[in-house]
């Protein structure tokens, strides 16, 4: 070679172009390509603006139908109002309240019956102790129950609390017993031989592969503490999406007002819902 290693001289004349630096050698990179799975869940997602076109037009159909715009107003005018109550400030401050009341007695009640539920699912003894207990709760219905609770807890944010969270708890306690039940049961037999401590098999068997199941509850969860959330309201509070829902029927006689507030209540339950399905993609992945 014509590089002289001894002086470092580089070559020059046609041995130049022979010599190339590393980076001349690397391949060049990719052209940019558009992931195919994007595409493929957007276009997967089409049948949800589909189904809410045909519902808004049903709506529509059925209140030109009945010519009962007192009662069933259209959907422009549901949508209209919906618009104004929250620029006026009508809406915000009881959507606040509710959400408060519903974030609180989903932690209590989702809590609650994560442990309940794990507890029951270890120990024959505690569920025949408990279970015809949550049982008759779960049979009563919460509207027959909630005057009671909030005579007890007072007519502030507590009741609300309590309400929630009781109606939040059994569907999480009744997925994590099936969950924690439906474990392999080779697999505890495994860790039993190598001496795991009960706080390893819960950490690292059990609840990994109860979280399918459990997430599921929660699912449940998080749209029934709208409900709690709307039923203690209706027991007896000045502020929160239930009171302007009995506003706006009663007092003020504004149907368009009331459709948009059923409206906020159900958005509320939809964004609690998803946020649920964002952590269990995240801790569980998709099935």
């Amino acid at each position: 070679m014509s590089h002289d290693l001894a002086t470092g001289t580089e070559p020059s004349g046609p041995e130049a172009a022979l010599v190339r630096p590393a980076d001349a050698l690397a391949p060049a990179p990719a052209p940019f390509q558009a992931d195919p799975s994007l595409g493929r869940s957007v276009l997967d997602l089409w049948p949800i603006p589909v189904a809410f076109a045909i519902f808004v037009v049903a709506w529509k159909i059925a209140a030109v139908v009945a010519g009962l715009a007192f009662i069933l107003p259209a959907p422009e005018v549901v949508a209209a109002r919906f618009v104004a109550a929250w620029a006026d400030g009508t809406i915000e401050p009881h959507a606040w309240t509710t959400v408060v009341e519903m974030t609180l007695g989903f932690v209590v009640g989702s809590t609650g019956g994560l442990l309940a539920g794990y507890v029951i699912a270890r120990s024959r003894l505690v569920e025949r102790l408990v279970s015809p207990y949550l049982v008759a709760a779960q049979a009563v219905p919460i509207l027959a129950f909630a005057p009671l609770l909030a005579l007890w807890f007072g007519p502030g944010l507590l009741a609300k609390v309590v309400i929630c969270a009781l109606i939040v708890f059994f569907p999480v306690a009744i997925a994590t017993m099936v969950g924690i039940r439906s474990v392999d049961r080779g697999l505890l037999e495994l860790a039993a031989s190598l001496r795991a401590t009960r706080r390893q098999i819960a950490t690292t068997i059990e609840i990994p592969a109860a979280l399918p199941s459990i997430m599921g509850g929660l699912r449940v969860g998080a749209t029934l503490s709208v409900v709690g959330a709307i039923v203690g309201e209706w027991v007896g509070a000045d502020k929160g999406l239930g009171v302007l829902v009995n506003l706006a029927r009663g007092s003020l006689f504004d149907y368009p007002l009331l459709f948009a507030t059923l409206i906020t209540i159900a958005l509320l339950g939809i964004a609690c819902y998803l946020l649920v399905v964002l952590v269990e993609r995240r801790l569980v992945g998709l099935r």
